[in-house]
């Protein structure tokens, strides 16, 4: 899969399981995402897909994962979290992902 921000993509390695399967079933899609927390950009996918949340306790940039049943999540810093997640995949080499985010609404580009 891959991600595309303001013309620059990202490859991304999906999870082997039933959340990433359903997502992939979604793609291509554009999202305009919203930041929260200044860490992350999220987006309500249209439809729920199969969680298997966990806690995940530490996030890593580039982590692309489900909160809740419908909340698809970009993060693009590194940090603790108590929350519980449903994996879907990760960037592969998200260096500039923070840069090319910035600030604000984002549209990123789902392939």
């Amino acid at each position: 899969m891959e991600i595309t921000v303001n013309n620059h993509s990202f490859s991304v390695l999906l999870e082997n399981n039933k959340t990433a399967a359903a997502f992939r079933k979604l793609l291509p899609f554009e999202a305009s995402m919203s930041d929260l927390n200044h860490n992350e950009k999220y987006y309500y996918l249209p439809q729920d897909l199969p969680v298997n949340a966990r806690q995940v306790s530490q996030i890593h940039a580039g982590d692309i994962m489900l909160f809740g049943n419908n909340c698809l999540v970009l993060f693009y810093k590194s940090f603790s979290t108590p929350y519980a997640y449903t994996p879907i995949g990760r960037i592969e080499n998200p260096a500039d992902l923070a840069k090319l985010l910035g600030k604000g609404n984002v549209t990123v580009i789902f392939k």
